[in-house]
């Protein structure tokens, strides 16, 4: 290809885009490594990579996502506050871990080390996705020198007695049936808010867990639980005398919202699936619809925790309008369904049943959770060994 620019031309690789070089060794090199890696299905071509990360993305990663739309809107959130900010204009096979580096360090000036850890999931699951559509070689991502902050070495603690029944006490009447529900079947947050008439079992005693409220985009739906695992709680007795006295005074309410996504369908087969639902919610706001989780942990629970003085109240000077409490992770809502999981342990029950209570997968997840709930590792063993030699 004398006088036409670059001069020699290796073509003819099955999968394997044409490339001219200036000098015959260049190309020849080049030729024996790309039939190599053509060989082993290994083959990435560095004009692939060359997209930017903002363009892979939108053009080619966001719209196959799919899955849950609360899990896509975090995900959307996490690339667009950021990831593409910092990163979305360097090319994907640009980014190497001195950049890692250098955006970690920026992230941490901001963020907490778990919100880190997500982020750095979102972004090597975009570069993985690269990796696997041949446009990069490795994920950097998983590269040994640079990587998330490590994961808080710390374990669950669970409330004291005395502190779920004060936090109970100084709840609204409204609300106060969401502290058993919590405490005394270890339903998460949707869970309890999204708990009906029609799932309670008064005579079998069991509570079946089939439904959920939860937040997409601000606007409320009903959905499957969590990880859409569906499952069966036993109902203690005093549980149930709880809930019949709450349905006594404030009687359960019909409530109609979409289901798992509150958006606009698109297609009928969305439409299909989407369309509204009726449950009978033992625990609505004053204007009888479904509570919004926002609102009930600003308004609700933590104005409960301050006057069960489990944490500060706010300063008289805050105005109404700009509530804005404490941090306080360890003490939200879930704080209930530690103090479930902590009891049926030092009950004596199986780790195996509490799992599936607690709508775990993964029985060893639960135990390596909540093992220091257990009754004191060793001590009908040393009692054993005591009789012999005593």
């Amino acid at each position: 290809m004398y006088g036409k620019c670059t001069r020699y031309r290796v073509k003819g690789i099955p999968g394997v885009k044409d490339r001219s070089f200036d000098a015959l060794q260049d190309a020849k090199t080049w030729l024996a490594q790309a039939q190599t890696d053509a060989r082993r299905g290994e083959f990435v071509d560095p004009r692939d990579g060359a997209i930017s990360l903002k363009d892979y993305v939108e053009t080619h990663w966001w719209p196959t996502r799919s899955g849950d739309p609360s899990t896509i809107e975090r995900i959307e959130q996490r690339l667009r506050r950021h990831i593409l900010p910092h990163l979305g204009a360097q090319p994907i096979n640009g980014i190497g871990t001195e950049t890692l580096r250098n955006w970690k360090k920026r992230l941490e000036k901001d963020l907490g080390p778990t919100t880190i850890r997500m982020v750095w999931a979102t972004l090597s699951s975009v570069l993985q996705a690269a990796v696997e559509d041949r446009r990069l070689a490795r994920n950097p991502c998983r590269s040994s020198t640079v990587g998330p902050p490590p994961a808080a070495q710390g374990r669950v603690e669970a409330w004291p007695s005395e502190r779920v029944l004060a936090v109970r006490a100084a709840m609204p009447e409204r609300y106060r049936v969401l502290v058993e529900i919590g405490a005394g079947l270890g339903l998460r947050q949707g869970e309890a808010l999204g708990l009906s008439m029609e799932a309670i079992d008064f005579a079998n005693e069991i509570v079946h867990v089939r439904c959920q409220v939860k937040m997409v985009r601000a606007r409320l739906c009903f959905a499957l639980p969590k990880g859409r695992k569906v499952r069966d709680v036993p109902l203690p007795s005093t549980v149930a005398r709880a809930l019949k006295r709450h349905m006594e005074v404030l009687a359960p309410v019909p409530v109609t919202l979409p289901w798992d996504d509150p958006r606009q369908p698109q297609t009928p087969v969305e439409a299909k699936h989407r369309r509204p639902r009726t449950y009978s919610l033992l625990v609505t706001g004053r204007e009888r619809r479904a509570v919004n989780r926002n609102f009930f942990n600003s308004y609700v629970w933590k104005p409960a925790l301050s006057r069960a003085g489990v944490i500060a109240p706010l300063e008289e000077s805050t105005p109404v309008g700009s509530r804005v409490w404490e941090p306080s992770r360890e003490h939200g809502f879930h704080a209930l369904r530690h103090f479930y999981a902590s009891e049926e342990l030092e009950a004596g029950e199986s780790v195996v049943s509490l799992a599936r209570w607690l709508g775990h997968s993964d029985p060893g997840f639960t135990l390596r959770k909540y093992s220091h709930f257990l009754p004191r590792a060793g001590a009908r063993g040393s009692t054993a060994i005591d009789a012999i030699f005593g």
